[in-house]
């Protein structure tokens, strides 16, 4: 089909033909970089990044109604990062405040991993954790966890601050963390409007910069797993072999060359060089083009919307206007007949990305998929994704996990009960759903498209998403 912008975005995508961003990129240096080794007395380094110990005057500082405990692993596994040979125990609700710089989206992540400790039972570890008003983690367990557990949130800050509280489930448990994270994210980072994808419909969803988001998988297509050490903004990106469905008919693919990273594009802090320079593809080896997608399948929680970022940079093909195909999620027709040759100003081994945002519905799991389209080609590459990053958005109550808001979590504690109080609950969370519907109505007025390519599908087009292979 014939997108109604599509002559606009070739003129746009011409005019901005300009000087490769790869050609004079600098590292990224964050406003905001907080790097917090909790309970500990000295610095910590990981990846070549200095943890200082949360008890050293800076910018952030900690808060509790009652003393905290330090605890300390006597005797650390070998070769364990040292953020993970400490950690600080509260058996009241405390919290960590953070004076913020950079007004924006904000990465915070918490590190969790228990160790031996003559001071707790890790059994008895239940909390929950509130970053600035949004409930991150609800009755959160780490007992018996041997291996480290990364928490990774996007946040928006406006006020100067940003407020993690952690709070113990009930009185008789406590709450401890090992390390956390407070960065400012690059301004590219989240796109405030997306596509909205269901069964019978793809419209804008505006407002998502301000949504809390927590990252729940984020996959490299293809290739190895990257660490923290070789990402810009410090991101682990897994392998997809888990999640890919076997029978895909994919192949792998992986590109020497320099990814070309442009000016408007998709920029080394939405996706790193070891994404982009490996991939999945269909390869159409004959005169017929395969009738065969490649799906992952993701876990993912009824009644929470989740955006989905795709991540596509066409390594494979051996010229430009070749490669087409259509983009699924859920089953439905997210993207019919994308033209990454267009979408990256006809510039192979250019990166670019796409936004979707769907309801987990009660399946229990989210699918994503890519398969040749009706203006596929023989003989040439039908198919290609590189990279596949999954956020969970916050419910109407401002929860990431759960149904209670976080003036509920704070003012129910220490009793830790809910069944007298879901009705004061509901009256409370209600106030706060309005005021969020509210801000994103606002947000939603002189919105700036999302991306330089139209994602715009008919009615009729989205409707018939199922009726094409997604397995």
């Amino acid at each position: 089909m014939e997108f109604p912008y599509r002559k606009l975005i070739l003129f746009l995508s011409i005019l901005s033909l300009s000087t490769l961003s790869a050609l004079s990129h600098s590292p990224f240096s964050p406003v905001d970089n907080f790097l917090v080794d909790c309970g500990s007395t000295v610095g910590s380094t990981v990846d070549n990044r200095l943890f200082v110990p949360d008890s050293a005057k800076r910018d952030s500082s900690l808060s509790s109604s009652t003393r905290s405990i330090t605890l300390r692993n006597e005797n650390p596994p070998p070769n364990s990062p040292q953020i993970y040979s400490t950690a600080r125990a509260f058996r009241r609700p405390s919290k960590y405040k953070f004076l913020i710089r950079d007004e924006g989206t904000h990465m915070v992540r918490l590190h969790f991993q228990t160790f031996n400790s003559l001071k707790f039972d890790w059994n008895n570890s239940q909390f929950h954790v509130l970053v600035n008003g949004f409930v991150a983690l609800a009755d959160f367990r780490a007992g018996g966890v041997q291996s480290p557990i990364v928490m990774e949130f996007l946040i928006w800050v406006s006020t100067g601050k940003l407020v993690i509280e952690f709070v113990p489930a009930k009185k008789s448990n406590f709450a401890f963390v090992n390390a956390i994270e407070v960065i400012s994210a690059p301004k590219d980072l989240v796109a405030d409007t997306a596509k909205f994808v269901s069964s019978d419909k793809v419209e804008d969803f505006n407002g998502l910069a301000k949504q809390a988001l927590q990252v729940v998988h984020r996959v490299n297509v293809g290739g190895s797993k990257v660490t923290p050490f070789n990402d810009s903004i410090w991101r682990t990106w897994i392998t997809d072999d888990e999640y890919l469905e076997p029978n895909s008919g994919s192949k792998r693919v992986y590109f020497g060359g320099r990814i070309k990273y442009q000016d408007g594009g998709a920029s080394r802090e939405v996706g790193p060089d070891n994404v982009y320079n490996s991939a999945r593809v269909i390869h159409s080896t004959n005169a017929s083009i395969p009738k065969v997608n490649m799906t992952w399948v993701f876990p993912a929680i009824a009644g929470y919307k989740y955006l989905v970022r795709m991540h596509f940079c066409d390594i494979a093909s051996i010229s430009i206007g070749l490669l087409y195909f259509n983009v699924y999620v859920n089953g439905n027709l997210a993207y019919e007949n994308l033209d990454l040759s267009m979408a990256s100003n006809y510039i192979l081994a250019s990166p670019f990305y796409a936004d979707f945002v769907v309801d987990g519905d009660g399946s229990g799991v989210l699918r994503v998929s890519v398969g040749p389209s009706n203006m596929s080609v023989p003989y040439a590459i039908d198919g290609v994704l590189n990279g596949i990053e999954i956020m969970k958005l916050n419910n109407s109550m401002g929860s990431l996990d759960g149904d209670y808001c976080a003036g509920w979590v704070l003012r129910n504690w220490p009793s830790g009960h809910v069944g007298f109080v879901v009705p004061l609950v509901a009256a409370a969370c209600l106030l706060l759903s309005i005021s969020l519907v509210m801000r994103r109505k606002m947000n939603a007025e002189g919105f700036v498209a999302w991306s330089r390519l139209p994602m715009d599908v008919s009615e009729a087009n989205a409707k018939h998403g199922n009726a094409h292979p997604s397995s």
